[in-house]
């Protein structure tokens, strides 16, 4: 039957736990009938989001099923952070903004790897991650969601360049080297290659949600603040500071070429591709959690993660008044912000 629902695609950062900012944007917008959301890119635990969107759209469970699918994967995840040793002390309970900088065990884990690095995963020193992955994300209904194209990457170590893999491809080892933050977990092989975080490269990609929906409206969660106001003082902040800013020249330089010289960079291939025009979109979380401590990415506390997707639904939901008649039209993203941004 045809529709006259409004097609867009969706680039997903990363961002630690941040990413609940994310989870609350994807339920608002899946609540809209009105859209129809025909692909996603994510990069780390963007790239988590999408893979958790496919696996509870497929096989019939459409935009309901994705609800319910990331409703538990981000409610599971609240509930392992309670058998965590990274928890907040009394003095960052006082402190407010949900930070962890007072926790040993985050400037421990942070210290150890700048010091000696990651261990290299064996099997006496399996990434964590991977187990809750494998538990809560079914990557055979991943690979089966024809509906949704999915798109995900990481950064090769050697090489410095990035990979993508479709929807098609996915499984726990790709999320996992999407999702590999050097300082934190040691890299990880796919095909004999070396991967680090994919938002080193394309934070998110867009170059594939470009070509694929022949330059229509594509809508970016952007979850890393751009400026804080906040100076880090101890070397974990410091590292988790760098690692933002490292993320936010990717997507800058994205939004730059969509924007000004009409073409989207190669995140794989190198160079550029020139594209059909693009209505781009943004969703942003600048505003409301640059407040927050750098440190608090690690902290997945269920009050934090609702506390964001509340944020993000109440973010998401602003964006629709403001902008659903602007797609298919325009593009409704501000440059100034992106290109500008202010700490305070």
């Amino acid at each position: 039957m045809p529709t006259t629902n409004k097609k867009i695609s969706l680039g997903l950062q990363g961002g630690g736990s941040y990413d609940a900012f994310t989870w609350g944007v994807l339920d608002r917008l899946l609540q809209d009938e009105r859209l129809d959301i025909t692909a996603l890119s994510g990069a780390s635990a963007g790239a988590i989001n999408a893979a958790v969107v496919a696996d509870g759209w497929a096989h019939g469970g459409g935009r309901e099923g994705a609800r319910r699918a990331l409703d538990r994967f981000w409610r599971s995840l609240g509930l392992s952070a309670a058998f965590s040793p990274m928890q907040r002390t009394p003095i960052d309970h006082l402190a407010g903004g949900f930070t962890m900088s007072h926790s040993p065990f985050y400037q421990m884990m942070e210290m150890a790897g700048a010091l000696a690095g990651p261990v290299r995963e064996m099997p006496l020193t399996v990434n964590p991650l991977r187990q809750f992955l494998m538990a809560n994300i079914d990557f055979e209904r991943v690979r089966a969601c024809t509906e949704l194209a999915i798109f995900i990457n990481a950064t090769n170590l050697h090489t410095g360049g990035g990979k993508l893999w479709t929807r098609a491809q996915l499984d726990v080892q790709k999320v996992m080297a999407s999702c590999c933050l050097p300082t934190v977990f040691a890299s990880v092989e796919v095909d004999g290659e070396l991967y680090w975080d994919g938002s080193y490269t394309a934070n998110p990609p867009l170059s594939p949600l470009v070509e694929s929906n022949n330059g229509q409206d594509v809508v970016v969660v952007q979850i890393n603040p751009l400026a804080r106001k906040e100076v880090p003082r101890s070397m974990a902040d410091i590292s988790n500071r760098s690692n933002e800013v490292a993320f936010n020249i990717s997507f800058v330089r994205e939004v730059n070429a969509l924007l000004h010289r009409h073409v989207v960079p190669d995140e794989e291939g190198g160079g550029a591709i020139t594209h059909a025009p693009t209505r781009l979109h943004l969703i942003s979380a600048q505003d409301t959690l640059r407040e927050l401590s750098i440190s608090s990415k690690f902290n997945a506390e269920p009050v934090f993660l609702q506390l964001l997707h509340d944020r993000g639904a109440k973010a998401a939901e602003a964006w629709l008044a403001a902008h659903f008649d602007d797609i298919g039209l325009r593009t409704t993203l501000d440059p100034e912000p992106v290109f500008r941004p202010r700490a305070a």
